[in-house]
């Protein structure tokens, strides 16, 4: 059934226009017609079952006949990443772990950063259509780049753990990703962290954690990340 992300809907309504370009994707390339079925997600949790009641390539109108009510995961998991000097590899990582699961994913611009700014509206847009094609209800948090010292500021020592390259005891993050229902991890850019900014996170609290014994890209380390988090969670 196609889905459509429709963020400004609330269970209140019965009918719902469908944005333009949304509308000729539904009539023009769907082929959509009156009585067909499409399913509308708000990305707030919220399934909605609707009906095409006009069939107009610009201001598609649909019938709501039910919605359903999905609640968050009950675990919590965010991912604070350096973004890298491709946007593509973000892109991809976006993609995958929407898929697999993940609650707000963060972007830092650390020491060895290669990219000093990002725009989220690509992104975003992104994230959605991951949503729609893996079927959940809840839409990531995606946050503007911000500076790591800045961010370290923000985070809960207790739930944080940092995956950075430098020599030193590093815990599995497997082993301790289950007893922390909520968690952020930390993944450096391609040169890792500095040793300045591991050296803040330690002093901290944050706690060291190892990947796995091979050396991997940014963007696989923050899908590692998420993957190890919902794998070990729901064992």
């Amino acid at each position: 059934m196609p889905a459509f992300y429709a963020p400004d809907l609330t269970p209140g309504h019965t009918t719902y226009l469908l944005p333009e370009d949304e509308s000729k994707h539904a009539v023009r390339v769907l082929r959509l017609a009156p009585g067909d079925a499409v399913t509308l997600l708000d990305g707030r949790g919220h399934f909605y079952t609707a009906a095409v009641a006009d069939a107009n390539p610009k201001r598609c109108a649909l019938r709501i006949a039910g919605h359903e009510a999905v609640p968050p995961r009950p675990t919590y998991t965010h991912v604070a990443v350096a973004p890298t000097k491709n946007l593509d590899r973000m892109e991809w990582l976006v993609e995958k772990a929407v898929e697999v699961g993940i609650e707000r994913l963060t972007f830092l611009r650390c020491a060895h950063s290669e990219r000093r700014d990002l725009k989220l509206d690509r992104l975003e847009k992104i994230a959605v259509s991951a949503l729609k094609q893996s079927g959940q209800a809840w839409l990531p948090q995606l946050d503007e780049l911000i500076d790591f010292e800045k961010f370290m500021q923000e985070i809960d020592p207790a739930t944080t753990f940092i995956a950075h390259l430098e020599a030193g005891e590093r815990t599995a993050l497997a082993q301790v990703i289950g007893a922390a229902p909520r968690c952020c991890v930390l993944i450096g850019p391609e040169g890792d962290f500095s040793p300045g900014e591991i050296e803040s996170a330690l002093s901290r609290g944050v706690r060291p954690v190892t990947l796995g014994a091979s050396r991997l890209r940014t963007e696989t380390a923050a899908l590692a990340a998420v993957f190890t988090a919902q794998v070990v969670r729901e064992l």
